[in-house]
């Protein structure tokens, strides 16, 4: 089995990550092997992956792109030295980019209302905005939201059962503003859209699942309605939804669970965002900036 396949395998068994995933993957190993041209792969060491590191600056990829690909070789030649394919990992002491990190954009309370209040009263109005509801509600991803079926949601306990990121399962919480809106949206809205056989919760006007591109232009357009000029994508609910949990005192780790972050350093850059928040309100309150 050629090494590109038994290390697919491994990243959809052993990683169980997604199909989208292993085609990132992938795409980044045709790359690098295509630089390699007919160099044996057991033979790449330290100072062919600095020529590759190079070429790719050369070729003028944003430094975002070039830390993905070496982080892939990370990973593919870590698994390679495991399988003992080859005799030793090259990437070792190898250093990727320095990325400087952004802090996310999200909505101040004004704007999340007109964005909230900007649908109208058809069957799509109803459905935009109990899927807005639910995306600042819950913090679910864009393509969570577009998978998410009638089943997963627990009315009783006010919870949805979320498949994210490496089919992990998590579980969420809705207010009863967002369960009042779904609500409305289920009896009144959703069988005006012609449902077909799909459990899809989120349907288009040809009663088929909406898919994440479409909630994406959606959000878009109910933003622009509602005279928000900053760009804004579903991320940035999500990012909403965990700044204004962290100012209103809730813990890291809670966030991080209802986020469904493996790690709490992935979280941590909300704590940025609040502290970033806090030195805004301070220069414009205070009397003496």
């Amino acid at each position: 089995m050629h090494p590109k396949e038994a290390f697919s395998l491994y990243l959809e068994i052993e990683r169980n990550l997604s199909p989208h995933s292993i085609r990132a993957y992938r795409q980044d190993l045709d790359f690098f092997h295509a630089f390699l041209a007919d160099h044996p792969l057991d033979k790449v060491d330290y100072r062919l992956l600095r020529r590759y590191l190079g070429h790719l600056k050369q070729e003028g990829y944003e430094r975002s792109t070039i830390a993905r690909r070496m982080a892939t070789l990370r990973t593919y030649f870590r698994f390679l030295a495991r399988e003992r394919m080859i005799a030793g990992n090259p990437t070792v002491g190898l250093q990727s980019p320095k990325l400087s990190r952004k802090l996310p954009s999200f909505l101040d309370w004004e704007e999340l209302i007109r964005l909230l209040a900007a649908p109208d009263e058809s069957p799509r109005g109803l459905r935009d905005r109990a899927l807005l509801e639910l995306l600042y509600a819950t913090g679910m991803r864009v393509s969570e939201i577009a998978d998410l079926t009638v089943r997963q949601i627990n009315w009783e306990e006010a919870e949805i059962r979320v498949v994210g990121k490496g089919s992990k399962e998590r579980m969420v919480l809705m207010s009863e503003e967002a369960m009042r809106h779904l609500r409305r949206y289920l009896d009144e809205g959703r069988p005006l859209l012609r449902p077909s056989s799909t459990e899809r919760l989120f349907l288009n006007r040809s009663g088929k699942p909406l898919s994440a591109r479409s909630i994406d232009r959606m959000l878009k357009a109910h933003a622009r309605r509602a005279g928000i000029a900053k760009p804004i994508s579903p991320h940035t609910l999500r990012h909403t939804f965990a700044t204004h949990l962290l100012e209103g005192g809730a813990d890291l780790r809670v966030v991080q669970e209802l986020l469904g972050h493996a790690s709490l350093s992935t979280t941590q850059i909300y704590t940025h965002v609040s502290q970033e928040r806090l030195r805004q309100v301070y220069q414009q309150a205070h009397p003496r900036p």
